[in-house]
């Protein structure tokens, strides 16, 4: 049951994370906030959380890098993912007008994902940890003449005024969140759940003419669709660097262990990450 599981989420209650944390196993599960992805991924790796959110991508400003390098030095497993709305508003102290206001605080990407609307005034941006620990901390401090750029609901549980509504510059802006966990702590999708899978992997590569090409061709070889591809800095070797790729297959089925023998044969690592079922889209695009 959702409700018994421990799950973690970083950031502030609030936050677009404890949306995914909801949106994933649903109102009824109690969700702990923690300061960082660190946090949240060691949480899980350690056992004293049975399962956490993190984000991975936004549609507007990209992927997540840390995320991909805390899970590069883990050994927890990709288990789910959930893509979360991202809907932004200017939030300040009651009694504060949008014309009184001097300084917004949020997370850069946020500040960077309402950049059209923030441009219109000659405030002063600044950036904080997350989206509704600014609003907490406006709220904590009593600071007039300051406003958040965060959710609504975020705006709504720490007290303060909707100064401008949806000012996010995507109106179908979101983050993707991946949902990790260790081994079967958190339930997959029954035998014959319609949902299309999604596997990811980290593949290491020799340093030397062709070696990328030479994974991509497995791919292609057993008509596997690769729909993200990322690299990151290696580190282990400098100067060189892994690759997530993101697949669109079941990896832990039987029928793809030849494309994974013959990927090992062409990169010194290959590790898959985890093997979910691909999160609905929100938006009817």
């Amino acid at each position: 049951m959702a409700a018994d599981l421990r799950v973690i989420f970083p950031g502030e209650p609030g936050s677009f994370a404890e949306d995914a944390v909801i949106a994933y196993f649903g109102d009824g599960v109690t969700a702990t906030p923690v300061p960082t992805f660190a946090d949240a991924v060691e949480s899980v790796a350690s056992g004293s959380a049975d399962a956490s959110v993190v984000p991975i991508e936004n549609v507007v400003f990209g992927t997540v890098r840390e995320v991909y390098d805390l899970l590069a030095q883990s050994t927890v497993s990709i288990v789910g993912e959930v893509i979360v709305p991202v809907r932004l508003c200017l939030a300040g102290l009651p009694g504060d007008s949008i014309e009184s206001i001097e300084r917004v605080y949020s997370h850069i990407q946020a500040l960077g994902q309402a950049e059209g609307f923030l441009r219109t005034r000659p405030w002063q941006l600044l950036a904080s940890t997350n989206t509704a620990g600014a609003g907490k901390m406006i709220r904590d401090r009593q600071e007039h003449g300051s406003a958040a750029v965060l959710s609504p609901r975020a705006a709504a549980l720490f007290g303060l005024e909707v100064l401008a509504t949806d000012i996010q510059s995507e109106p179908h802006n979101r983050t993707r969140f991946l949902v990790l966990a260790h081994g079967d702590t958190v339930s997959q999708p029954a035998t014959g759940d319609p949902r299309p899978r999604r596997s990811t992997l980290l593949i290491g590569v020799r340093n030397e003419p062709g070696a990328l090409y030479r994974v991509l061709g497995v791919l292609a070889k057993h008509k596997l669709n690769m729909s993200k591809l990322e690299s990151r800095p290696s580190r282990a070797h400098s100067w060189e660097y892994v690759f997530w790729v993101d697949v669109d297959a079941d990896l832990s089925d039987p029928s793809a262990d030849a494309a994974l023998a013959e990927l090992r044969e062409a990169a010194y690592e290959v590790r898959v990450i985890g093997c979910y079922a691909r999160a609905p889209e929100p938006f009817d695009l």
